[in-house]
Order: C-alpha cells, then structure tokens, then sequence
C-alpha cells in the first residue's frame, strides 16, 4: 500500500471528484432512509410500500457502487487502473 499523498499546502490530494462524494454520502443517507421506511411497512403490511422501497435501495446501490468504481477508474491510488 502507497503513503497517501499530500499537497503542498498540506491537504491530502485525493482521487475523487465532488460529484461521486456526493452520489456516495447522500445515497448512504437514502438507504439508511430506505430501511426505516422498509422496516415500518412490513410490520405494517403494507407490501406496496416494501416493494417501492426495495426497488429504490437497489437504485441507490447500484448508483453507489457505480460511483465507486468511477472513483477507481480515475483515480491515481493503488487500486486504480490509470
């Protein structure tokens, strides 16, 4: 594993853009949301509403995990591929 490194100023550069942060940390933010709201309407019973909400944590996943590997492709770090 590489030292992370750092800028002149001191700051640690990092591979990632502002807009995958924020697919990242407000999806994270939605799938807590998701499973409350999950949770409360099957011990509700509201199946319809379990299923809604299923469907939009699989959306929220899949926009995480690609924002994720978007990080990856791009980046300069160890795990990345350029």
């Amino acid at each position: 594993m590489t030292e992370e490194q750092r800028s002149p100023t001191g700051k640690p550069m990092v591979p990632a853009t502002p807009k995958d942060v924020i697919h990242v940390r407000i999806g994270s933010f939605a799938l807590v949301f998701c499973v409350g709201v999950g949770l409360l309407s099957a011990l509700v019973h509201l199946w319809w509403l379990t299923a809604v909400v299923l469907v939009i944590a699989v959306v929220v996943i899949a926009d995480m995990v690609l924002a994720v590997r978007r990080q990856r492709s791009l980046g300069g770090g160890p795990e990345s591929r350029g």
